[in-house]
């Protein structure tokens, strides 16, 4: 058994985590270890760190710049106020977050900078340096919705969406980046979503989405000599962006009743449940989690797989040709594959 131990290498050792996690009994023993700690309490885990929250007005964001401060850090509060179509702008809701952090003995000062800004975010970079000397850490969160079926979706819903997404987070990583690899230290967290691996009428969101994780993994390599992490999340919670006015009205009218919580329903997403992570993944801690995507919602915490080959044939020659690929398609992938969103009367036959 000693000998079996010593030879259990890296590979061994995730599996065998992989199969405890996956155990009920294992599931059980984690949630009542940890409820014997409820009431401990560690702060000050991010002492001395200064961030930037993108989009941190609101929802998600907001959640993470007052959890990292409520962990230490000095927090530069992002938010261009806008609409979720991304329209307007309006100071009220970055500058309400850092008089809460403020008011609770933390430190924070607003940023209303729309992050499709490449200018605009390098200013931002440049007030975390003024305002607090150093920048530690870099959340991106902003984001807005044009949500259309593709054919109907113009080229500035697309632009709009693509703009702050996916140019935005670029923005603020290629900024930030410059000196966290001169300090040779950071921690980069992007918000990506579920979305990305497809989801109707939002293909402006989903490329958009699923190009943040493409970033994340690049970034990873680009900064990972240096200190710097960069990791991406795909959370689940009721916001402004995932909320319709009628779900919103429908949970307002039920607290008001004084009914119950949903137990797993929207009750339980609160957007704040997102922030424990982020504060773990842009601690020192968490120096050997580097590009890799994470789901978040309610209660259950996930880590996603890089994508791999499923299966795999070669042609017989130097390259393919039309008829080998007719010949050797149907027979070897074909087999494995079915179209899920064909026609239901395809289907049926």
């Amino acid at each position: 058994m000693k000998a079996s131990a010593r030879c259990l290498g890296t590979g061994g050792r995730a599996a065998l985590i992989k199969r405890r996690l996956t155990e009920p009994n294992n599931i059980w023993r984690i949630r009542r270890d940890l409820s014997k700690r409820k009431g401990s309490r560690v702060a000050g885990r991010l002492n001395g760190k200064v961030a930037i929250v993108t989009g941190a007005g609101r929802g998600i964001g907001r959640g993470e710049a007052l959890a990292l401060a409520a962990e230490g850090a000095a927090v530069v509060v992002n938010d261009l106020g806008g609409s979720t179509a991304g329209e307007g702008a309006d100071a009220t809701p970055a500058q309400a977050v850092v008089d809460e952090i403020v008011a609770a003995g933390g430190r924070a000062v607003a940023n209303y900078a729309n992050v499709a800004d490449f200018d605009a975010t390098g200013a931002m970079v440049n007030q975390a340096l003024e305002e607090f000397g150093q920048l530690d850490i870099l959340v991106n969160n902003a984001g807005i919705l044009r949500d259309r079926m593709v054919f109907n979706m113009t080229k500035e819903e697309w632009d709009a969406v693509i703009a702050v997404h996916l140019t935005g987070t670029f923005n603020t990583i290629k900024h930030a980046s410059v000196l966290m690899r001169q300090q040779r230290s950071g921690r980069i967290i992007n918000t990506s979503s579920i979305s990305g691996l497809g989801n109707v009428g939002q293909a402006n969101y989903a490329a958009a989405k699923e190009g943040i994780v493409g970033i994340t993994r690049t970034v990873a390599r680009d900064l990972g000599r240096y200190g710097v992490t960069c990791n991406a999340l795909r959370p689940a919670a009721a916001t402004r962006l995932t909320l319709s006015p009628e779900m919103e009205a429908a949970r307002a009218a039920r607290i008001a009743r004084g009914e119950p919580a949903e137990g797993g329903g929207l009750d339980s997403m609160d957007p704040q449940g997102i922030a424990p992570l982020v504060v773990y993944l842009a601690s020192d801690e968490a120096w050997h989690v580097n590009g890799r995507d994470f789901s978040i919602m309610a209660t259950a915490l996930g880590l996603y797989t890089i994508p791999q080959l499923e299966a795999q044939v070669f042609s017989r020659g130097n390259r393919w040709t039309v008829d080998e690929m007719f010949e050797v398609f149907p027979r070897t992938l074909g087999p494995l594959l079915e179209n899920p969103f064909g026609p239901q009367e395809a289907a049926a036959k």
